[in-house]
């Protein structure tokens, strides 16, 4: 039997300037993004506006997490304590915890088996006139129709938010994720696609929205500090009518996080080219459903995810216990009881009176999904494939 060794969950180091800039700061003690000297830019303003160029966006903000940034978000957008929010019943749970956290109350829609949001759905859902917003997760790195979604958005005047948390540095049709919404929210946890343990980012082209995020965050009156930011005369009502509530991203962070900006796209080849040698060793597997990829997509291969249709609950929880003890990490998707960052909708309770999703509890019943870290080779990830080949085909006989 084979067996693999490496860790699903060890990442590669922090750059080396990262590292030399972050033991600068903390032997300054300068750590605080509003601590830079007068004529100086923190290294968080430095890192917005970095990210700024890198999306092609007016405006952006750092702060303490992806959650926080969803929150944040949506609170900056106008929602109001009972609004009603549209999301993926496909996602993770800081995502309804967000919209729970901003006052609003989520409003799950089905998955298509290529796990993005199904639209036909969307559609039913965003036609209620009482529902404004729309938290789209482009869950695990799989982006919906994008030119669908907007004519949706559209059409219904819904204000789109975008969880990009799993797809920076992904794109469609040649425009960055995280750039078709009014507001784009990213994460920097540790198993992303930046990494400084925690931390995020709130991306805009609206002047107003960006303005009360900063103010949302604990810029005091020091929005003027921002080099991604519209100009301060913006903040004139805003800071009056806006709470804080302490989410800025430091320095620290953000220094260890430039680096790694500026290796965003090369990362993203070396990632699809892991991808790429699991997905050709699982093509082949008989009963085994990679989930799709369409032309108009450029992903980041970070993981991958497939379905074993053919598979009950029994042969699930065996074929996770095989892989398990073969020493690859395989994650499922239908369990209904959450195991780490895993859980299902229908695990949520704190969710009230939600569609019964019969097709979305149906695609994941069999959804798994493998982490595809950096610190793997090529050869690692043709290794993965072998085992989860034989593990398939072994229960599948």
């Amino acid at each position: 039997m084979k067996r693999f060794s490496k860790s699903f969950t060890k990442q590669e180091p922090i750059p080396d300037e990262g590292i030399d800039r972050a033991v600068e700061l903390m032997r300054s003690g300068a750590l605080h993004r509003y601590s830079a000297a007068d004529g100086q830019w923190s290294e968080t303003a430095l890192l917005e506006a970095e990210f700024a160029q890198y999306l092609g966006q007016r405006f952006v903000l750092a702060c303490t997490s992806g959650g926080y940034a969803l929150h944040v978000a949506m609170r900056s957008a106008g929602l109001k304590h009972g609004d009603k929010v549209l999301c993926n019943a496909y996602t993770l749970a800081p995502v309804p915890g967000a919209i729970h956290n901003a006052g609003g109350i989520p409003l799950l829609v089905d998955t298509k088996a290529d796990f993005t949001i199904d639209l036909e759905d969307l559609e039913r859902k965003a036609a209620d006139a009482s529902v404004k917003f729309l938290v789209l997760s482009h869950m695990r790195g799989h982006i919906a129709d994008m030119d669908r979604v907007l004519a949706i958005c559209r059409t219904h005047a819904i204000c789109l938010i975008e969880d990009a948390a799993h797809t920076m540095g992904a794109g469609w049709r040649g425009r960055k994720s995280g750039t078709f919404g009014d507001i784009g929210c990213f994460s920097t946890q540790t198993y992303k696609h930046l990494n400084s343990g925690e931390g995020g980012f709130i991306t805009a082209d609206n002047q107003e929205i960006i303005a009360r995020a900063i103010v949302y965050s604990g810029s005091y009156m020091l929005f003027h500090r921002h080099l991604a930011a519209p100009d301060t005369r913006v903040f004139d009502d805003i800071r009056f009518d806006t709470p804080n509530y302490s989410g800025r991203m430091d320095n620290l962070r953000a220094a260890v996080l430039r680096p790694q900006l500026m290796r965003l796209d090369e990362n993203r080849a070396r990632w699809n080219r892991r991808y790429a040698a699991i997905e050709q060793g699982l093509s082949q597997v008989d009963g085994l459903v990679i989930a799709p990829r369409p032309r108009e997509e450029q992903f980041v291969g970070s993981s991958i995810q497939f379905r074993l249709p053919r598979f009950d609950e029994a042969r699930m929880r065996a074929f996770i216990e095989l892989n398990a003890a073969a020493g690859v990490a395989v994650k499922w998707f239908g369990d209904a009881e959450p195991k780490g960052y895993t859980s299902r909708f229908d695990s949520w309770r704190y969710l009230h009176d939600q569609p019964a999703l019969p097709r979305t509890r149906e695609i994941l019943a069999t959804a798994c999904d493998i982490r595809i870290p950096l610190t793997f080779d090529l050869d690692d990830c043709r290794l993965i494939a072998d085992i989860v080949k034989e593990n398939v085909t072994e229960l599948a006989a």
